[in-house]
């Protein structure tokens, strides 16, 4: 009976990587248990397994000292710098000889020889301000069974920096209440600090992100709309705090939790995805998705995901401001656009994530 083991790292605060390893291991079993698609067509030496007859497993592994919960306990600073003989060795310790092992986080060990690893993007090799890359991960990746990632951008990113097969793609979903969460009501806002319509960023804070950008357009946008706020929502940050602290009409509300954030989305006027480098960008998605007016970056994986649901542009002050202004007016277009945005955000679904990493899982296990 083939055997699925999804292997994660156990973190305090779940980020985008942790949403997407959640919605593709709760969906795992069902997905393995419908017909095989053909989102991956495996060669005629690949034939997929038999549907119906897998078991999946999570195993979870966490630092040795580590409180929060876990399945196992691994050395994964150690790993994390360890050559990839060790890391093998380790992998041959952890995980059953004959399952397929998919690997989300980059700092566990391989398994030997069915070895699935999702590469959410190749930030950590591009920018020194991001976490260091693992050591044995390139070579790791060019030895896997199967390289999945979430676009097409970050598929030619990683074929091109690591010397890898391209991977497969599968796109992230969105979560199905940005489809029809209410916005926040007055006291919800205003137990944030926040009063009127207002203009939201949502995510990371690192020099990708482009947040300069965003902070010099913020006072071109103030001064014609007066009544607006920029609300940034994200883990607090040094580097942000700094550069929007002292902004007239902003407000900087934190990382919230994850039953807030399709409220305040539905409740922004626009929604600001300025980033110079992003590997899927959800946050336009969730945007799209709720209804409201997106502006992003004409840049990496954002046009492949954004379309024509949203006003794409170059990333520079200038026309992060007239772009947003522009979305904010009457003209009939915006309407038509945010309609066309909540019609794509609706085929991006965790289910057909799913059904695409189960069709790996299959290839996989037949060779």
């Amino acid at each position: 009976m083939p055997q699925l083991v999804i292997a994660t790292v156990a973190v305090e605060v779940p980020m985008g990587a942790q949403v997407y390893q959640e919605e593709v291991a709760t969906r795992a079993a069902r997905a393995l248990s419908a017909p095989p698609g053909d989102t991956v067509s495996p060669t005629a030496s690949q034939a997929p397994a038999r549907a119906g007859d897998w078991t999946v497993k999570r195993t979870v592994a966490r630092s040795l000292r580590s409180p929060l919960p876990g399945t196992l306990r691994l050395p994964l600073s150690r790993l994390g710098t360890a050559s990839p003989a060790l890391r093998r060795a380790a992998g041959r310790v952890v995980y059953p000889r004959g399952a397929v092992v998919h690997r989300v986080g980059l700092e566990l060990p391989p398994h030997p020889t069915r070895d699935v690893v999702t590469i959410q993007d190749v930030v950590s090799w591009r920018f020194d301000d991001e976490s260091r890359p693992v050591r044995a991960a390139a070579e790791e990746a060019r030895r896997a069974a199967a390289v999945v990632t979430v676009s097409e951008f970050s598929a030619d990113e990683i074929a091109e920096l690591l010397g890898v097969e391209r991977p497969h793609v599968a796109y992230n979903g969105v979560d199905e209440r940005y489809f029809r969460t209410p916005p926040l009501d007055a006291a919800a806002l205003e137990a944030l600090g926040i009063t009127g319509p207002y203009v939201l960023h949502a995510g990371g804070a690192s020099r990708r992100k482009n947040l300069e950008s965003l902070a010099a357009a913020w006072p071109l946008i103030h001064s014609a709309r007066p009544d607006l706020t920029l609300v940034m929502s994200g883990p607090r940050n040094a580097r942000r705090d700094a550069l929007f602290g002292a902004l007239a009409g902003t407000r900087l509300v934190g990382r919230l939790p994850d039953d807030v954030m399709p409220g305040l989305v539905a409740g922004a006027a626009v929604v600001v995805v300025p980033s110079h480098y992003e590997g899927f960008g959800l946050p336009a998605l969730e945007g799209m998705a709720a209804g409201v007016p997106v502006v992003a970056a004409r840049t990496s994986s954002l046009p492949e995901v954004v379309g024509d649901g949203g006003l794409l542009v170059d990333p520079t002050p200038d026309e992060i401001a007239q772009a947003t202004l522009f979305v904010l007016s009457d003209d009939p277009e915006v309407a038509a656009m945010v309609e066309r945005g909540r019609v794509r955000s609706a085929d991006f679904t965790w289910e057909r994530s799913a059904a695409q990493h189960a069709a790996v899982w299959r290839s996989v296990a037949a060779r």
